[in-house]
């Protein structure tokens, strides 16, 4: 916990960018999710760095979000600081077929600013209601193609507040995640290069992307998007739904009717209603098949 004096030098140095005992439930797709001790949502690179180097000499818990489309935050909430990579990160500037992006631009932006300059490749992430940055960490993907297809670099920012440059191989991206998930440095900046392509082209595998999104996904409750990854050669969602867990309930948390791997909130789900949805499902799905579903969602917080 902060203290009212940690507190008041902290909101001294961010002025305007501080929040105490915010409620993460606003900051998550799943609109669930207790309070944060301080949270913080910084202008720009600078604030950013001002507050990592803040938090790293005092030793305290530090957590960074994007848009909380991954993120289930329990129902005790965070002890420590949450950083927020949010617009003010999330200017995008494309130059022939490489697109730059700030970690907190949504990647529907992204994707339209490729598709007005013709550039090719990132139409998978059409849809995905994440930022660049978490994109990266996660090797976000869809529809065959991931993040891991169009990085070629990143700016990271390390504890101290210093920025480095991160190749592409030096991220080792795999399915559904980086090195960079769960390690010390955070996302800045994001260079993706892409393929000259036929904007009118690019725009119709959108619609048809989106279409397909809107018919199969449950875009209607929130939710976190997939919660189990796929195990090898198989469906997450087909494998839960042979164990019969569609449409199950714990409190106002449902396994979707729409797509068994989406857990939505149906109104005042908590965090310990999907976290006893998720081990059901797991349970059935390994009584049925001998397959331990592992998560794609991150579990933050306490109880």
């Amino acid at each position: 916990m902060i203290s009212p004096a940690g507190y008041k030098e902290l909101n001294a140095l961010l002025p305007g960018q501080v929040k105490v005992f915010e409620p993460m439930a606003r900051h998550t797709t799943w609109r669930i999710g207790g309070p944060a001790d301080i949270f913080v949502e910084p202008a720009g690179v600078k604030e950013l760095a001002r507050l990592v180097s803040w938090v790293h000499h005092r030793g305290l818990p530090l957590y960074f979000i994007g848009n909380g489309s991954n993120l289930l935050v329990k129902d005790g909430g965070i002890r420590g600081v949450v950083v927020k990579i949010g617009r003010a990160l999330g200017r995008v500037q494309v130059c022939e077929t490489t697109i730059t992006a700030g970690a907190g631009a949504m990647l529907g932006v992204l994707a339209s600013a490729a598709q007005k300059n013709g550039v090719g490749g990132l139409e998978f992430a059409t849809g995905i209601p994440g930022t660049a940055g978490g994109a990266v960490v996660m090797n976000a993907g869809a529809n065959g193609s991931s993040m891991a297809d169009l990085v070629r670099e990143v700016m990271v920012m390390n504890p101290s507040g210093d920025l480095e440059r991160k190749k592409a191989h030096e991220l080792n991206f795999g399915y559904r995640t980086s090195n960079l998930l769960g390690g010390s440095l955070v996302v800045v900046e994001v260079t993706c290069r892409g393929i000259s392509r036929d904007p009118q082209r690019i725009r119709a595998d959108m619609e048809e992307y989106l279409a397909r999104r809107q018919a199969t996904q449950p875009l209607s409750y929130p939710s976190a998007g997939s919660v189990f990854k796929n195990p090898p050669g198989k469906s997450a969602g087909w494998l839960i739904e042979q164990a019969g867990c569609k449409g199950m309930r714990q409190g106002d948390a449902q396994v979707s009717t729409v797509h068994a791997n989406f857990i939505v909130n149906l109104g005042r789900a908590t965090a310990r209603d999907v976290q006893a949805l998720i081990h059901r499902v797991q349970q059935l799905v390994y009584k049925r098949f001998g397959i331990s579903l592992a998560l794609e969602v991150q579990v933050l917080g306490e109880d």
